[in-house]
C-alpha cells in the first residue's frame, strides 16, 4: 500500500474510532444519568418515609436485625453513588457499586421468595407497587444496563491507553 493511500484509510478509521467512542460515551452517560435518578428517588422516597422503611426491614428475617443501620446506609449509599455517578472520573467505579448494589437487592428478593413466608416491601414510592416478580424484571433491567455501561467504559478506556502507548 503506498503512504498516500495508508494516511487516507488511517485517517478514515481513525474518524469512525472517533464517531464509535462518543456514541459509547453517550450511552454510558445515559445509563449514569437514569442510574442516578433511580438512586435518588428511591433514596428519598426510603428517607421520606424512614420509619415505615425500618419498620418493613425489621419484618425481614435476613435483615430485621441489622434494621436501624440499613435504613439509614441503603439510601445514603444510594445519593453517594448517585453523585459518583455524574462525576465523569468516579463513573466506573460507581458502575460497579451500582451493579453491587442492585445485585444484592435482586438477591434479598430472590432470597424472600424462596424462603421467606411474610415478604415485606421496603422499597419506596412507585417500585413498592410492583409485584415481586415484575420487581425481579425491573431489577434485571438495571443490572443489564449496569454491566452494558461497565462494558463500554472498560473497552473505550483500554483503546484509549492502547493508543497512547502505541504513538
Amino acid at each position: 500500500m503506498d503512504p498516500f493511500t495508508f494516511i487516507i484509510v488511517n485517517q478514515i478509521l481513525t474518524m469512525n474510532t472517533g464517531i464509535l467512542i462518543k456514541k459509547r460515551q453517550a450511552v454510558v452517560e445515559t445509563i449514569c444519568y437514569l442510574y442516578s435518578i433511580l438512586f435518588l428517588y428511591t433514596a428519598s422516597s426510603k428517607l421520606m418515609g424512614l420509619s415505615d422503611f425500618k419498620l418493613q426491614l425489621g419484618r425481614s428475617q435476613l435483615l430485621g436485625p441489622f434494621a436501624e443501620w440499613i435504613a439509614w446506609i441503603v439510601p445514603l449509599l444510594e445519593i453517594v453513588l448517585a453523585i459518583l455517578l455524574l462525576t465523569k472520573v468516579y463513573r466506573l467505579v460507581a458502575l460497579y457499586g451500582s451493579l453491587i448494589l442492585m445485585s444484592l437487592f435482586t438477591g434479598y428478593i430472590v432470597w424472600m421468595l424462596r424462603f421467606s413466608d411474610h415478604i415485606p416491601c421496603s422499597c419506596g414510592g412507585v417500585i413498592s407497587s410492583m409485584g415481586w416478580e415484575t420487581h425481579l424484571v425491573f431489577n434485571a433491567f438495571w443490572i443489564v444496563l449496569a454491566l452494558i455501561g461497565i462494558v463500554l467504559m472498560e473497552n473505550t478506556r483500554k483503546k484509549s491507553t492502547s493508543k497512547n502507548t502505541v504513538q
